[in-house]
This record gives structure tokens, C-alpha cells and sequence, in this order.
């Protein structure tokens, strides 16, 4: 079955609360994300248009999570970052890189996009990856 990949940059802060280690405190990162769609060939031999996929991930994250804070619901931080005028986007699961992946994946297929899994860099070594097996 053929795929198509499409890889997205963007900057993003968020901690884990709980955690032992230095992601208890803000921090940021320059992600990596790459969306494989796969799928049968349309009439234009494309599983997908690059395109679509950009307009909507790459979209989706440009006006959500780019040079945002990411943080869960509940976190103390976020009337303090909000007080102060900083944009934060708020989730209900920790804002682990696993918990993102899966996040872009279902924006992805709720997006009607046919893809298969998310893939992504929180740094370029450290990667986490959400799929629909």
C-alpha cells in the first residue's frame, strides 16, 4: 500500500508535574513531527495531497501550538502564564511526547486525513510514536 510522509517543524514549552527530573520545570522545544498517511492511489495517483496534509496539521498546529506553552488542565502555571498575557494551550492528558503524538494523530483523522501514524521529535535523539495498530 503506498504512503505518503510530510515533516513539520515548530516551538513549543510544557512541563510534566510529578515529574523527578528536569521536565518538572518549563522548558521548551524545537519538535519534529512527521504524519504518514497511507492508503490506495486517487485518480490523481495521490494517496494524499501534501498540501492537505499541511493545511490541515502543519495548520492546525501553527495557530495552537506553535511558541506555546502546552500544559494539562489544572496545572498552577496557567492563570500565572495567562495573568501575564503568554499564550498556553491547555490539554487534559500530561503533555508528554506521547500524549502529543496521539493528540496530532486523531487532529489528523478527525481532519479526514488517512494517516497512519505520528511521529514525534521532542529533540532530535527522543522520539515517541502513535499509530493506529
Amino acid at each position: 500500500m503506498p504512503e505518503v510522509r510530510r515533516t513539520i517543524h515548530f516551538c513549543y514549552g510544557h512541563r510534566i508535574q510529578g515529574h523527578g527530573g528536569g521536565c518538572r520545570y518549563l522548558h521548551g522545544h524545537n519538535a519534529k513531527i512527521e504524519v504518514v498517511c497511507r492508503g490506495p492511489l486517487d485518480d490523481l495517483g495521490m494517496v494524499v495531497d501534501f498540501h492537505e496534509i499541511r493545511r490541515i496539521v502543519e495548520g492546525w498546529i501553527d495557530q495552537n501550538w506553535d511558541h506555546r506553552m502546552i500544559l494539562q488542565d489544572g496545572d498552577p502555571m496557567i492563570p500565572i502564564l495567562k495573568d501575564q498575557g503568554e499564550p498556553v494551550f491547555v490539554i487534559d492528558e500530561v503533555p508528554t511526547a506521547e500524549n502529543l503524538a496521539a493528540y496530532l494523530f486523531h487532529i489528523a483523522r478527525e481532519g479526514g486525513l488517512p494517516v497512519t501514524s505520528v511521529r514525534f521529535w521532542e529533540t532530535p535523539s527522543s522520539i515517541a510514536v502513535y499509530d493506529d495498530a
